[in-house]
């Protein structure tokens, strides 16, 4: 089973980093967000992945093309005949990574119609975005879409909150402190769909169709779309202050997304 994410955005929301590179190649540490996507995956076996390239594409293709240069330890043997001996190793050998093009301002329901050649004989693959983690039980939200029988299935989680919560006693004083809760009521989507090969004949090749406007409405209003709820983490990266949150929880050793 294929695992398609969208990575040709523009990130106009971020526009301080994406001015200079693609949202997916945003830093958690020392690897872009979209690695820790592509790790959450591989951690359940699925290890084959379709990226919808878009806005400085390049980047994306230059990161996967000098993979071992950016993760290896590296001897030069700068003699006549150059060669290149990598000494360490890494756990991402059993990737197959499809680099697409699917043009610079597509949007996403056009970005998925023109990569279908690359799913081959499958009836079935795996959908997200490039600019969302979270502790994603991948098998489960696959056993709900099968069990449903629906087209399309979301993963529902609940939105970020936008400010710190503070716990307070009844005398007012503080009891904890919460710097980005995610909210406990209202659902929305999160991405990390499974969707049937059928998803196809609600697009067309148009490079203004947005995936979340007329197809999944249609699906939606015909019954053929199901929302898998997931209550643990989820985060999206769409303001510097998500970013900045990202890191931190990275590098203080609290990634709740990290299940590999």
């Amino acid at each position: 089973m294929k695992v398609v994410i969208l990575c040709g955005g523009k990130g106009t929301r971020l526009r301080e980093e994406t001015e200079f590179r693609p949202k997916p190649m945003l830093p958690i540490g020392d690897r872009p967000i979209l690695w820790h996507i592509m790790k959450t995956y591989a951690h359940y076996g699925f290890n084959e992945f379709v990226l919808c390239l878009g806005y400085k594409g390049e980047m994306i293709k230059e990161y996967f093309r000098n993979y071992l240069w950016n993760t290896c330890d590296t001897t030069l043997f700068l003699g006549r005949e150059p060669e290149a001996k990598f000494h360490t190793r890494h756990n991402e050998e059993d990737w197959q990574v499809t680099l697409a093009e699917t043009g610079e301002d597509s949007m996403t329901g056009d970005r998925v119609y023109r990569i279908k050649q690359y799913l081959g004989a499958d009836d079935t693959f795996l959908l997200t975005y490039g600019d969302g983690v979270g502790n994603m039980d991948i098998p489960a939200s696959i056993a709900f879409h099968r069990a449903a029988g629906k087209v399309c299935t979301l993963t529902a989680v609940h939105p970020p909150g936008r400010f710190g919560e503070l716990g307070l006693k009844e005398d007012f004083s503080v009891q904890g402190f919460n710097e980005k809760p995610q909210t406990e009521s209202g659902y929305i989507n999160g991405g990390y769909m499974v969707c049937s090969s059928l998803l196809f004949g609600y697009l067309e090749g148009n490079p203004a169709v947005m995936l979340e406007q007329e197809p999944l409405r249609k699906l939606a209003a015909e019954g053929k779309m199901a929302a898998y709820k997931h209550e643990g983490f989820w985060q999206p990266m769409d303001t510097f202050q998500e970013f900045t949150l990202l890191n931190k929880l990275w590098q203080e050793g609290r990634a709740p997304w990290k299940v590999w």
